[in-house]
């Protein structure tokens, strides 16, 4: 550190010896900043905790701690300096509130992010041992969340493409058929139709789609009553090797693994034990537990996607149903439409931890292209027609 080098930071510990010199305004105003967030940290983590049981109430606990101590560090810096207490950044208040309006795993989808994105690799007054626990912190938080992710992402998928669907593609339908000239009420019965008809078909989609992939998982359970067939197997044939080569054993390993089974079948007055033991080597091959959660339920998946379509592409049909017409209907469900696409694209990015921004931006170049690709479409069709 250059204006801090006599600070140490040790684990519930800080020794404070000296300074340099005189902290400057822009030190003062990042310090502060830094003592705000690492409180707003301290704050969400507590909150979560109270909300928790066991050993998540436990890690979470220690995660504000750990804050504790780097707002310490910061007020020892600071001095005086630290009053009036300071505010986090807008950005990050507008964050918190969201969190917590949309649940507990939007909060810690922005914890994991606040963690990872934290400045102290480049900061100077820093200690290097602060900046890889914040570093580590996004990894407990993601270990925290990842069950919650894996439990959402069924229904998610579904609502996000949905929403995003709806928004993308009743846009384009309205804005091609308003640039053939059509008059705003038949544009409306268009969008209206279009709305139904997308929202019926996605819902479908998704049950199909869904169905099929929960099929295809429960195909890879191993049969519940194929051990029974075990003790009849031609010893010197060794059927039983092949299915652990079909499971990517060596042969050699497949073997050996049948061998074992064979020998506990072989001991004199077998019981329930070995019977145990040759149907867990049977369901070795049993898919993940958790597998079919992350997939989702058709039903649910369905009627998400009905929904969130279905809400998607209402909002190019407001300005219509105001009884706007002409450019300024346009122009008025592009804004609305914008503003939902960059809104889809940023939850999307808060809840896979990384920077909202790149990934709002990206729905909203994919949703106003093609849009703009229909609107010239409408354009050239109408100029035809008449």
């Amino acid at each position: 550190m250059s204006t801090v080098e006599a600070h140490s930071f040790a684990l519930g510990t800080e020794n404070i010896s000296g300074v340099n010199q005189a902290p400057t305004k822009a030190q003062i105003r990042r310090w502060r900043r830094h003592l705000a967030e690492e409180r707003m940290e301290a704050r969400t983590y507590r909150s979560l905790a109270e909300h928790r049981t066991g050993w998540e109430r436990e890690i979470l606990l220690q995660l504000a701690e750990a804050e504790r101590r780097h707002e310490e560090y910061w007020l020892a810096l600071l001095g005086d300096r630290a009053l009036p207490a300071p505010k986090p950044r807008l950005r990050v208040r507008i964050s918190a509130w969201l969190a917590h309006m949309f649940g507990t795993i939007f909060i810690l989808a922005m914890a994991q992010r606040a963690e990872q994105r934290t400045t102290y690799d480049i900061d100077e007054d820093a200690p290097a041992q602060m900046a890889a626990d914040e570093h580590i912190h996004g990894e407990v938080i993601r270990g925290l969340t990842e069950r919650s992710r894996e439990a959402f992402a069924g229904t998610f998928r579904a609502a996000v493409f949905g929403a995003n669907d709806g928004l993308v593609s009743n846009f384009a339908l309205v804005l091609g058929v308003a640039a053939t000239g059509m008059s705003p009420a038949f544009v409306l019965a268009t969008g209206i139709a279009g709305l139904l008809a997308g929202a019926l078909s996605m819902a479908a989609g998704e049950w199909v789609s869904v169905r099929s992939q929960r099929e295809l998982l429960d195909a890879s359970i191993p049969d519940p009553d194929a051990h029974q067939a075990v003790p009849a197997l031609d010893v010197n044939a060794n059927e039983l090797a092949l299915v652990f080569r079909a499971r990517g054993e060596s042969p050699e390993a497949a073997d050996a693994h049948a061998a074992m089974i064979f020998a506990q079948l072989a001991r004199p007055a077998i019981s329930e034990s070995g019977a145990i033991a040759v149907r867990a080597a049977l369901d070795g091959g049993e898919v993940p537990k958790g597998a079919t959660e992350q997939v989702g339920t058709p039903w649910r998946a369905a009627s998400s996607s009905f929904c969130f379509f279905a809400l998607g592409a209402f909002f190019p049909l407001v300005p219509y149903f105001f009884g706007i017409s002409g450019a300024a209907a346009m122009i008025l469900s592009a804004v609305i439409v914008g503003c939902a696409l960059l809104g889809t694209g940023g939850v999307v990015g808060i809840l896979s931890g990384q920077s909202p921004t790149p990934r709002a931006l990206r729905q909203l170049l994919i949703g106003y292209g093609a849009a703009g690709i229909t609107y010239v479409l409408g354009l050239v069709f109408g100029t035809v027609v008449a």
